[in-house]
């Protein structure tokens, strides 16, 4: 390995997890910090006095272009997108360069979303990367002032959104394990105490699997629709759960006769109960599980 490559394979799996943050996919990630090495390649090395603040930049600049046409290519997608999860499972490990992406959950991802391109890489770079506003504004090629009002107004829109992000991973388990408890009793009353009342449950099917076309809002709508779905797939010899871990918190398998059907996982609100359900079904976002 020549020492060009050497530089960049050591910074690989922080470009990875910027990317992905940013972007939500993995393909999309992998393909931007492609197209970062192949700058990197064409790049006058003399001039480079950082090549890791330098590769930051370049990642970063190329991951905001992405997102920008990848927002116009999701009005389009059929129902809600979520980000595609980072599983682990004992059969399927995380990749290594997406190690550091995992740490990202996907309440936080989906919750970025309302962010602007920009605010996005100001927040990620800034709360998960620990830059310097400095560098920050090199980056986006902005002030430093605006960058600090940048980041403080994404960190205020993400907090508003409903889930709550840093929650222990027991508390996860134990709030999963009641809610499918209570949906396997078909006991309505049960699924609706363990919502917030301002729950929202997301179903991403992409333009080839059935899935609810829109979000579900309040206890009420989305226990309807949960004993619904058991009414339909509820034979146990059909429909199984099993733990893994989705971008490194705690998730379910849902398989149906033997074959992965969905992804699922929660995240808490106020008062120990679900704020934010997350169920992906997308086939090409669950690539290799089956």
């Amino acid at each position: 390995m020549d020492e060009d490559a050497r530089i960049f394979e050591a910074q690989r799996q922080r470009l990875t997890a910027i990317c992905y943050r940013m972007l939500g996919e993995r393909a999309a990630a992998e393909d931007t910090v492609q197209d970062a090495w192949i700058k990197w390649a064409q790049a006058d090395k003399q001039a480079i006095s950082n090549p890791a603040a330098w590769l930051t930049k370049v990642a970063t600049r190329l991951a905001v272009d992405a997102l920008r046409s990848a927002r116009a290519r999701r009005e389009t997608y059929v129902g809600p997108w979520l980000p595609e999860p980072l599983l682990a499972t004992d059969d399927h490990p995380v990749e290594d360069n997406f190690i550091l992406a995992q740490e990202c959950g996907l309440a936080l991802l989906w919750a970025m979303e309302r962010l602007d391109a920009s605010e996005r890489a100001a927040i990620i770079l800034r709360e998960a990367f620990d830059a310097d506003y400095s560098e920050i504004a090199d980056v986006l090629q902005k002030s430093e002032a605006a960058c600090r009002q940048m980041v403080s107004r994404a960190r205020k829109r993400v907090q508003s959104s409903g889930p709550r992000f840093d929650v222990p991973h027991a508390q996860i388990t134990d709030l999963m394990g009641r809610f499918f408890a209570a949906a396997s009793a078909q006991d309505f009353d049960a699924i609706k105490a363990l919502l917030s009342p301002g729950a929202v449950a997301i179903s991403d099917g992409g333009a080839n699997t059935r899935a609810a076309r829109r979000p579900l809002i309040g206890p009420a709508e989305i226990a309807q629709v949960v004993l619904a779905l058991l009414s339909k797939y509820g034979d146990q010899e059909r429909w199984q759960l099993e733990p893994c871990q989705a971008n490194g918190a705690p998730a379910l398998i849902s398989r149906i006769n033997g074959r992965v059907d969905s992804i699922i996982t929660v995240m808490p609100g106020a008062e120990n109960t679900i704020a934010w359900l997350y169920t992906m079904r997308a086939p090409e976002k669950l690539r290799g599980m089956n």
